[in-house]
């Protein structure tokens, strides 16, 4: 758990380092590690992932970002895929390497602006995120598609923050299946690795209960 909190520190650093280069001006900040430093998900998340909002030359806005980074960083991977852009940087400050990436595609989304934080450093980061009920729907897209349980543990977490379940019913359905099939190791071992004690204790006793009497309410 130390070595998470160090990532998180490590993350948020990161991220100070792109919004003094400016190269968080032409995007969105989503996914998982944003639903924690934006709106305190009680999960640790180990990557950066965002969507660009603004057309820019990848390839230069790419190679700068490199040059940027690199600066500080260890560089270890960095290519120009053909949804994404990405890279992955290390730090000797740090004991895990950091992935960030960036996807190409631009898409209508709801968003707002957000200070992205975490108690485990002084550093605070004002930047452009996806709305909870944006990221509702891209959670669900990508729980039913790369079968995740932690995408199924941030559902439950929008949820209860008062974010609604969409009305389609074939998503909804597809969806109480997939948390049907997780086993106890699921939750003691790959949910349990990122969650802190008490919530590893709850939902290896409870599941994702609160999660399934919600769809069923939806879908009745």
């Amino acid at each position: 758990m130390d070595d998470l909190k160090k990532h998180e520190r490590f993350e948020i650093e990161t991220l100070e380092k792109l919004n003094s280069g400016k190269f968080l001006e032409p995007l969105v900040f989503g996914g998982g590690t944003m639903l924690r430093l934006c709106y305190e998900l009680d999960r640790y998340s180990v990557d950066l992932d965002f969507w660009f909002i603004k057309k820019v030359p990848e390839k230069e806005y790419f190679a700068k970002l490199k040059d940027h980074l690199g600066k500080d960083l260890e560089i270890t991977d960095a290519c120009i895929k053909y949804h994404t852009l990405l890279l992955e940087a290390r730090s000797p400050d740090y004991p895990k390497r950091l992935k960030i990436e960036i996807r190409r595609m631009m898409k209508e989304c709801d968003l707002q602006e957000r200070i992205a934080f975490s108690k485990y450093s002084t550093v605070q980061v004002i930047l452009k995120a996806h709305t909870l009920e944006q990221t509702m729907k891209n959670k669900i897209e990508a729980a039913l598609e790369r079968k995740e349980i932690r995408d199924c543990f941030d559902i439950e977490f929008m949820l209860r923050k008062g974010i609604s379940l969409p009305a389609d019913k074939e998503r909804l359905a597809a969806l109480a299946h997939l948390i049907d099939g997780f086993r106890e190791k699921d939750y003691k071992v790959t949910l349990g690795s990122i969650l802190e004690a008490g919530t590893r204790s709850y939902y290896v006793k409870n599941g994702f209960s609160f999660l399934a009497e919600k769809i069923r309410q939806a879908r009745s």
